[in-house]
């Protein structure tokens, strides 16, 4: 891959679309242009744990965010990825109905951790989830 290239990247819990920037043995930075997967809430460290001292809250990367990723988490995309604001309104929607089918503490605390952040995006994007 070379600089320029449209990619999917895995960063932490994300799935990102964006273009690569640059390139150094092993990773790839990528600027990201959407949003495919938003990242999980909670402990990573605990995994589907509830009650846990520190309960993370995490939001996707930003719009034009770069990030340094491994090469093995990025791949070519060949497809016209929505704007950022509609892809972040997609993967926050797709997470919350995740979350509400399922009947336990973990995805009721990660429920109340992104009504949280969707306040924040609301803020900081002008958008509405509504």
């Amino acid at each position: 891959m070379n600089i320029g290239d449209l990619v999917t990247a895995h960063y932490k819990t994300g799935k990102y679309t964006g273009t690569i920037t640059g390139i150094r043995p092993g990773t790839y930075t990528v600027k990201v242009s959407s949003v495919l997967r938003h990242p999980v809430q909670g402990d990573l460290h605990n995994p589907n744990q509830a009650e846990v001292p520190f309960f993370h809250e995490r939001k996707a990367l930003a719009h034009n965010e770069q990030a340094n990723i491994p090469e093995a988490a990025v791949h070519p995309f060949d497809e016209k990825p929505l704007s950022y604001n509609e892809s972040l309104i997609q993967a926050v929607k797709k997470l919350e109905e995740r979350l509400q089918s399922k009947e336990d503490a973990f995805s009721r605390r990660s429920f109340e951790s992104l009504q949280s952040i969707k306040k924040e995006y609301s803020l900081m994007y002008n958008i509405s989830f509504e």
